[in-house]
């Protein structure tokens, strides 16, 4: 049965996290989010979770027509599904935040299911030198960041998503955030099947809240991006990778595009004779509306 079993790859394409002076291979132009993302699509990428950036700093941004500029073209040349962000940046207002999933109804949004420190500034140990002068204040600020994700904050991007046919990926990351799901599931305001992201060591507190009404994922940060994919995919889960997460592909070494890591993923994969899931057969496991019925 195991053999049969399709996991879904996604991609997380640029991020917010990580900043133009950490990697030149770090897609920021429009052009590049769109080479980037048909590459990791040519290779195995199920699903490709987005982000926006300022073309000429690198600064992520949540306007919606930064987006625009990209997600037609990625539409038009890929099947794959596109996931939106919610979670922008943490130094962004939910209200912020919400705009481009509210506003271009993607298939798929990101969720964020609890309030977090956020703490970058570890990073500025590791780069010494920056672009642009927002990249060390971006780090520097984290210090002191609380990422604001409440129960009226996420109450607010259900009911405003959901309502155009938006299905979630809720990113969980530790247990707490489970047992908030799991409330917004008791309320009504989460149906299932949903795709819920957590590590490894958590499943078995989603098993008990949830049953068998969910699809899991996890995404591994920094060097452990590998090792946790081939974990969660052994254990029946789903994968992430990206440079979103991850900028190296192996010790001391950049990845140079996000389809690097996709490929390497798909080896893992196929390694442990798992097959990858099409972007229709993804939309079947997570009762998806469709590419057709979204607003760009």
């Amino acid at each position: 049965m195991a053999a049969n079993r399709k996991v879904i790859i996604s991609c997380a394409v640029t991020g917010a996290i990580h900043t133009p002076s950490m990697s030149p291979h770090l897609p920021v132009t429009p052009d590049e989010i769109v080479e980037q993302s048909l590459a990791a699509a040519e290779a195995g990428a199920t699903i490709l979770h987005l982000h926006a950036r300022d073309p000429e700093t690198g600064k992520p941004t949540q306007d919606p027509d930064a987006f625009r500029q990209f997600l037609p073209r990625i539409k038009q040349a890929t099947g794959a599904v596109i996931n939106l962000t919610t979670g922008g940046s943490p130094h962004m207002s939910v209200a912020e935040r919400l705009r481009p999933a509210a506003e271009l109804k993607p298939e798929v949004a990101s969720l964020n299911m609890g309030s977090m420190n956020f703490g970058l500034y570890p990073m500025l140990d590791r780069f010494s030198e920056f672009k642009h002068d927002w990249e060390r204040e971006h780090l520097e600020n984290s210090r002191d960041l609380v990422f604001r994700n409440t129960f009226k904050d996420i109450e607010h991007i259900l009911t405003t998503c959901g309502a155009n046919g938006t299905r979630f990926e809720f990113e969980c990351y530790d247990t707490s955030h489970l047992y908030t799901l799991k409330h917004f599931v008791d309320r009504g305001l989460v149906k299932a099947p949903f795709l819920a992201e957590d590590v490894a060591h958590m499943k078995r507190t989603a098993d008990r809240l949830f049953g068998d009404q969910y699809v899991w994922s996890v995404l591994g940060a920094g060097k452990s991006q590998m090792a946790i994919a081939a974990i969660a995919a052994a254990q029946g889960g789903n994968v992430r990778v990206g440079l979103e997460d991850s900028l190296w592909i192996a010790p001391g070494q950049l990845a140079e595009s996000n389809a690097d890591q996709v490929r390497r993923v798909r080896e893992i994969l196929e390694g442990l004779s798992l097959n990858v899931a099409t972007p229709d057969e993804a939309r079947a496991m997570l009762a998806l509306k469709g590419g057709s019925d979204v607003g760009f």
